[in-house]
């Protein structure tokens, strides 16, 4: 049986009231507080095109946003149409924040700006593949890697676009393996302040996981990334044959993807309304934890999966990364981290203060990984080595129907030899 909350009556007729009164508390986070690194003209606000509607532009037609579309959300080396991918995973954080965020008279543009960009700094082969990269920059440069940190890194200074202090502290701030019961904002002053915080990032792995969300907007953007991933990825993983339609029972919060979004989201709306905060009551925060732990024991610590990418895709990154740092430093100009990465950069129309060719090569080498979908870097290796002994196996789109006829063919073959 489905099991759906609802909202309370008295909190449903008090947000109806305060709705058609205009009495509800102005909570959002205000257009004119926006902070950008540099006041240009075509940035200004405006009645038609909020300071925010200017960042989601941004963000959309950045060069990196079309990739989400081939980055792997969970499962890596599997050929599935119906699976999710970072493209779909972005709307739907958007679209669940949206929705409290609208609850809770917040700015929904703010909202939005931060979901969509929120994993544009994600690497190939989802979390699996950022613990490489980032093993692989820290064993050549001290330094860390954390997609969290590259998406603002992505937006900031890859393509220097120019988005609010607010937009980029909320997207530094999300982190989907670090829940919380409650989020109160830690707001942030300036951009001096915002790049120490982000440069300790790259020095101390621990304390990325540490940063607050700067804003409300920013909180709800960190709890709705935690509930779109929850039951899709159960979703996903029956789809896939991981684990059974029937694998999750008995959760207090529901066990599939619809009742995990409803019964999350109205709760937090509960908890959270009129208030400088973003809260689960402790049941309902429990029953999420619960719900991530028989996540990570049934899917995303799956042994087969994980095995096959650390036998192909961890040695392949890594015989990738060695490589284009030896093009760049030996300025192998027809290399593709000339020809694909930093020509490409280099064409945006963005202006920067320091030539992108100047960066420093291990960072320019991660920023062109993280770029890479599942598909770009696997067929950069192939070029690269045409000859590795590395390879990665698809599960195909018929690799069932070949596993049945090749059973068929077998029974029938087996009847024939009996007469």
């Amino acid at each position: 049986m489905l099991k759906y909350e609802t909202l309370s009556k008295t909190l449903s007729e008090q947000i109806e009231y305060e709705k058609q009164t205009g009495t509800f508390a102005r909570i959002g986070f205000d257009n004119r507080r926006a902070v950008r690194r540099n006041e240009v003209r075509t940035d200004t606000s405006s009645v038609w095109r909020p300071t925010f509607v200017h960042d989601i532009d941004k963000i959309m037609h950045c060069p990196y946003y079309n990739r989400y579309t081939d980055k792997t959300q969970v499962f890596s080396l599997i050929k599935n149409d119906d699976i999710t991918r970072r493209s779909l995973h972005v709307q739907l954080v958007s679209r669940i924040a949206r929705t409290i965020g609208n609850a809770l008279n917040l700015n929904l543009d703010l909202i939005e700006a931060i979901a969509l960009g929120h994993d544009i700094g994600h690497p190939p082969f989802a979390h699996t593949g950022e613990h490489y990269l980032d093993e692989l920059y820290f064993a050549h440069t001290g330094r860390h890697f954390y997609h969290n940190i590259h998406s603002v890194r992505v937006l900031d200074r890859i393509f220097p676009l120019n988005i609010s202090l607010q937009t980029l502290a909320g997207i530094a701030s999300h982190n989907g393996e670090q829940e919380l019961e409650e989020y109160r904002p830690v707001p942030l002053g300036s951009f001096e302040e915002f790049d120490r915080m982000i440069e300790r990032c790259y020095e101390d792995r621990l304390y990325a996981a540490k940063i607050l969300p700067s804003t409300l907007e920013g909180s709800v953007v960190r709890i709705a990334d935690i509930i779109a991933y929850l039951g899709k990825d159960r979703q996903d993983a029956a789809r896939v044959k991981i684990v059974e339609e029937d694998a999750f029972v008995n959760e207090d919060i529901g066990s599939i993807n619809a009742e995990i979004i409803n019964n999350l989201v109205v709760n937090i709306i509960e908890n959270s309304y009129g208030k400088p905060y973003i809260k689960l009551d402790e049941a309902h925060f429990d029953a999420l934890r619960t719900v991530k732990r028989d996540n990570y024991k049934f899917i995303y610590e799956s042994k087969a999966t994980q095995a096959q990418l650390d036998l192909s895709a961890k040695p392949m990154m890594a015989e990738i990364y060695e490589q284009l740092l030896e093009d760049l430093l030996q300025e192998t100009t027809d290399s593709p981290i000339f020809r694909h990465h930093i020509d490409y950069v280099n064409q945006s129309r963005y202006p920067r203060e320091i030539p992108y060719e100047k960066t420093e090569p291990n960072q320019i080498i991660v920023d062109y990984i993280a770029s890479m979908t599942d598909d770009y870097l696997i067929d950069l290796h192939r070029y690269l080595f045409p000859n590795s002994n590395y390879y990665v196996e698809y599960t195909g789109y018929f690799n069932d129907l070949y596993a049945l006829r090749n059973r068929l063919q077998g029974q029938l073959a087996m009847e024939e030899n009996q007469f």
